[in-house]
C-alpha cells in the first residue's frame, strides 16, 4: 500500500569502500573473481591501442512526447469506507489498493489524524512486483512510475525485495523522486543478444525524462517547423540571436563534411563526427559564461531542452548486472539508468557486475547521462568491466582492446562526481577504466577513487581534487583549465593527451599538492614522462592541435623509489614528434607547443631532478620558471 507522509530519509548511506581492493558481497549474484595480473606482463597503456569510442546512441524513444500511461483509478474519489467493496467487482490492477487510505496494521490509527491523508509515495509491490529475484518485475516497475508521474508521488523500493529484470524493449520513465534504499535489482543480460537497430541492448531500464518537451530550433527532416531558426554561430558568441520560452540546454550541430571533428587516428581510425556542442542559454538568448561556444557553426540541427529547475533525486539501491555473452564486437550495451533531465542528484547507488566470461560485448555505462546540466553523482559505487579484444577497425589483421564503461556523461554541463568509488581494484589491468566522457563542459571529480578519468571527444574544463586515479590514470583532450589538486595518480604518465585524437589541450594545466607513483610503483627505466602524447603532423583530426599553453606545478611528489640504472629522473614532456629533431622538419598540420612551465615544491623519492624531454630540440623554446 502507499505510505503516509513519513519522508524519504534513508537509514544509512551506501558509501564507496575506503579500500578499493575490498568489495561487498551480493549473495544472489556474487562479483566475478578478479584475476591479478603480473605487472611485468600486463598491458602498457602507453603502447596499447585505445579502444573504440562509444557511438552516441539514439535518444530514448520520443523524449519530446511523454508517454500516456494507463489511467489508474481516480485517487480523488476513494472508495467510501462505509460501503463494502463489491466482491464481484475486481480491483483495477493498475491502481494500488486504496492509495488514499492505507492502514498500517502495526500502528494504531491516531484519533487526531484525518481519515484520508494524501499519500506521498507508492511502492513497486502495490503494482504487482514480486521481488523474489526470479520473477520478471519490469512491467510492475513501469506501472508504478506511470502512476507516480501522473500523481506527483515519490516511488520507493520495497525493503528486502530483489527485483529481477530480463525483459527488453520497454523502460520505466522517472519524473519524480525515487528511493531504492534497502531494495536490490538484478539486470540479466546473459541471454540478450544484440539486434541490428540497437532497440534491445541499448534500451535503458530507467529513463529520467525532462519535464518539458524538446524544442526544435532548426526545421528538421521530419518537417518539424522551428518557430525561431538558428542559422549560424561563432566561437565565443555571447547571444545566439533568438529568444526562448525557458532557460534551456541547447545542442547545436554542423554536419558539413568539411567540419567533421575527432577524426580518429590509429588502429580504430574513423571518418570523424559532426561538429556539435552543448550550451546553456537563457530566455533572452544569452549564452551562460560557463558554457562558451567553442566552435563556428553553419547550423544544420539545433534543439533546446528547457531546464527543470526543481531537483530530482535517485537514492540508494543495489544493482547487479549479469553480463551479456554476446560476441566481442562493438555492439555497445546500455541497460541501466539513462538521465536526460537537468538538476538530478544520484545518491548512494551501488552497481555490481557478475557473469563475465572470456568474451562479451562492451557497455556504454550502467549510468548514462546526456543532454542536460547540473548533475551530481555522490556516494555511488561503480564496477569496472572486463577487457575483451576485437578486430581493429583499420582493416588490418590485428586486434585491439575494447573500452567498456560503467558511467558515461555525453553532452553534459556541470557534472560532478563526489565521494564515488568502484568495487574492482583500480590497479587491476584485467579491467578497463570505469568512466568515459564525450563533449562535456565543467566536469569535477571530488573525493573519488577511479581507475581512470577519460575524455574521448573533448571536454572543456576539468577539476580533479582529493581523489585517486588508478592504472589508466588521467586521459584527456579538450580545452580550458585542467586542474589536479591533492590527488594521487598511478599511471605510466601523470597526464596522457590522447594521441588518437591529436594529443591536444587548448588551455592551461594546474598541478597542486599531488603524488605521482609512475607505472603503479613498478621498476622504472628511462622515458617516464609527466605529460605524454604523440603528434606526427601527418593526420588531420578536424581541428588545430595544441599542447597546454601554461603548465603550473605547485607541489608534486614523485615516488620513483623503484628504478634501474637507466632511470635519469622523470621528463616533463615525452618525445611527442620523433621526427622533429632539427629545423628541416615541417608539420603538414601545425602543432602549437607549450610556452611556459612554472615549477615549485617539486620532490622525488630518488632525489633525482626533473628533465625537460628526450626530444630537447622540440621543446627548446619552452620557458621554465622554477622556484
Amino acid at each position: 500500500m502507499a505510505g503516509m507522509c513519513i519522508g524519504c530519509g534513508s537509514d544509512s548511506e551506501h558509501l564507496p569502500p575506503t579500500d578499493e581492493t575490498v568489495k561487498p558481497t551480493v549473495p544472489e549474484t556474487p562479483q566475478a573473481q578478479e584475476t591479478p595480473q603480473d605487472p611485468e606482463t600486463s598491458q602498457d597503456p602507453e603502447t596499447s591501442q585505445d579502444p573504440e569510442t562509444p557511438q552516441d546512441p539514439e535518444t530514448p524513444q520520443d523524449p519530446e512526447t511523454p508517454q500516456d500511461p494507463e489511467t489508474p483509478q481516480d485517487p480523488e474519489t476513494p472508495q467510501d469506507p462505509e460501503t463494502p467493496q463489491d466482491p464481484e467487482t475486481p480491483q483495477d490492477p493498475e491502481t494500488p489498493q486504496n492509495p488514499e487510505t492505507p492502514q498500517d496494521p502495526e500502528t494504531p490509527q491516531d484519533p487526531e489524524t484525518p481519515q484520508n491523508p494524501e499519500p506521498t509515495f507508492v511502492r513497486y509491490s502495490e503494482f504487482g512486483a514480486v521481488g523474489d529475484g526470479k520473477t520478471d518485475d519490469l512491467d510492475a516497475i513501469i506501472k508504478t512510475h506511470e502512476y507516480a508521474n501522473k500523481n506527483h508521488l515519490m516511488v520507493k523500493g520495497d525493503e528486502g525485495y530483489t527485483y529481477y529484470i530480463a525483459a527488453a524493449g520497454n523502460k520505466a520513465i522517472i519524473k519524480t523522486d525515487t528511493d531504492w534504499t534497502g531494495a536490490s535489482f538484478i539486470i540479466d543480460d546473459s541471454k540478450l543478444m544484440p539486434d541490428d537497430d540497437k532497440k534491445l541492448q541499448q534500451q535503458p531500464i530507467f529513463y529520467v525524462r525532462p519535464g518539458k518537451s524538446k524544442v526544435w530550433l532548426v526545421s528538421s527532416e521530419e518537417n518539424i517547423q522551428a518557430p525561431n531558426e538558428l542559422k549560424t554561430l561563432k566561437s565565443n558568441q555571447k547571444n545566439i540571436g533568438i529568444t526562448l520560452k525557458n532557460k534551456s540546454i541547447v545542442v547545436v550541430k554542423d554536419s558539413a563534411d568539411s567540419h567533421k571533428q575527432y577524426i580518429r587516428e590509429g588502429k580504430n581510425q574513423d571518418s570523424g563526427y559532426d561538429r556539435e556542442e552543448i550550451i546553456i542559454v537563457d530566455k533572452n538568448g544569452d549564452v551562460d559564461p560557463s558554457t562558451p561556444i567553442l566552435w563556428d557553426y553553419d547550423v544544420t540541427s539545433a534543439y533546446a531542452f528547457p531546464i527543470d529547475e526543481e531537483t530530482l533525486t535517485l537514492k540508494g539501491g543495489t544493482f547487479t548486472t549479469i553480463a551479456n555473452q554476446a560476441p566481442s564486437e562493438y555492439t555497445y550495451y546500455k541497460r541501466g539508468i539513462v538521465i536526460e533531465r537537468s538538476n538530478v542528484v544520484v545518491d548512494g547507488v551501488v552497481h555490481y557486475v557478475t557473469g563475465e566470461l572470456d568474451h562479451g560485448a562492451p557497455y556504454m555505462g550502467f549510468i548514462y547521462i546526456t543532454n542536460c546540466a547540473n548533475i551530481l553523482v555522490k556516494n555511488t559505487t561503480f564496477t569496472a568491466r572486463k577487457i575483451y579484444k576485437t578486430k581493429a577497425k583499420s582493416g588490418k589483421d590485428e586486434e585491439v582492446d575494447m573500452g567498456s564503461y560503467d558511467v558515461t556523461p555525453t553532452r553534459v554541463v556541470n557534472m560532478t562526481f563526489e565521494n564515488c568509488g568502484q568495487t574492482t581494484k583500480i590497479l587491476d589491468k584485467n579491467y578497463w577504466g570505469v568512466m568515459s566522457s564525450n563533449g562535456c563542459k565543467n566536469i569535477t571529480l571530488d573525493h573519488c577513487i577511479f581507475s581512470r578519468f577519460d575524455a574521448h571527444r573533448g571536454v572543456n574544463n576539468v577539476t580533479i581534487r582529493d581523489s585517486e586515479l588508478g592504472w589508466q590514470c588521467l586521459n584527456a583532450i579538450g580545452s580550458g583549465l585542467l586542474s589536479v589538486e591533492n590527488t594521487t595518480l598511478h599511471g605510466n604518465q601523470f597526464i596522457n593527451l590522447r594521441k588518437d585524437y591529436g594529443s591536444t589541450w587548448h588551455g592551461d594545466v594546474s598541478i597542486k599538492n599531488c603524488t605521482w607513483i609512475p607505472k603503479q610503483g613498478t621498476t622504472l627505466g628511462d622515458g617516464v614522462s609527466l605529460v605524454n602524447g604523440s603528434f606526427s603532423g601527418d593526420w588531420w583530426f578536424g581541428y588545430p592541435c595544441y599542447m597546454p599553453t601554461t603548465i603550473t606545478i605547485d607541489g608534486l611528489y614523485v615516488d620513483d623509489s623503484e628504478h634501474n640504472d637507466k632511470y635519469k629522473g622523470i621528463y616533463l614532456f615525452a618525445d611527442f614528434t620523433k621526427n622533429n629533431k632539427d629545423a628541416s622538419f615541417k608539420y603538414k598540420y601545425p602543432y602549437t607547443i607549450t610556452k611556459t612551465v612554472n615549477i615549485s615544491n617539486f620532490k622525488t623519492a630518488s632525489g633525482k631532478k626533473w628533465n625537460l624531454s628526450p626530444n630537447q630540440y622540440m621543446f627548446n623554446g619552452v620557458v621554465i620558471n622554477e622556484k
